[in-house]
């Protein structure tokens, strides 16, 4: 096109023109990072994998989910009864954003570890509080407290204690096992 045709057009069509093309422009970026985003999602590991259902109980594994906001997420998005095992150690943790949830959905909560003084402060008199000396011993406790149509969910809420892949390993044997 002439830069005289165009001229002709006028000034609004013009300017109208140009910001339909910065707009193409930013959609098409935008929709590319979030595709991008979308795709990552897909590849997380350790986020409410289902491990296995033993006598209608469902073990899921969200290892990876080692704060508050994605042990929230968890039990927000997830229907039924909850056995919710956690990892005791980080005093600093705000648990107390979750107990509307527990109250709701929540039917025991497992204590993994030695230091579980912030989870039995926020949730006592919420939820039956049980402590393990390890993610064996939690499994177990939480497969003979289950029933059909259980949740057992391994949600760490903090960053104490195993990695996402120890725990996520060990969480995972510990079910195959039963």
């Amino acid at each position: 096109m002439s830069i005289e045709l165009l001229a002709k057009q006028g000034r609004d069509r013009i300017y109208g023109g140009l910001a339909s093309i910065e707009t193409d422009k930013l959609r098409q970026i935008r929709d590319a990072q979030l595709r991008s985003c979308f795709a990552r999602m897909d590849e997380t590991r350790r986020r409410m994998e289902l491990v296995a259902r033993i006598h209608g109980i469902d073990f899921l594994n969200d290892a990876a989910a080692r704060s508050v906001n994605a042990t929230w997420y968890t039990l927000q998005r997830t229907e039924g009864s909850i056995i919710w095992i956690a990892f005791g150690g980080d005093d600093a943790a705000d648990y107390a954003r979750l107990r509307s949830l527990v109250l709701m959905k929540v039917r025991m909560l497992i204590c993994v570890g030695s230091d579980n003084e912030a989870l039995h402060k926020a949730f006592n008199g919420c939820v039956q509080i049980v402590d393990a000396e390890s993610i064996g011993s939690a499994v177990h406790k939480a497969c003979y407290s289950g029933y059909d149509g259980a949740k057992v969910i391994l949600s760490p809420a903090t960053r104490e204690g195993l990695s996402d892949e120890s725990a996520s390993d060990i969480f995972c044997h510990e079910v195959n096992e039963l």
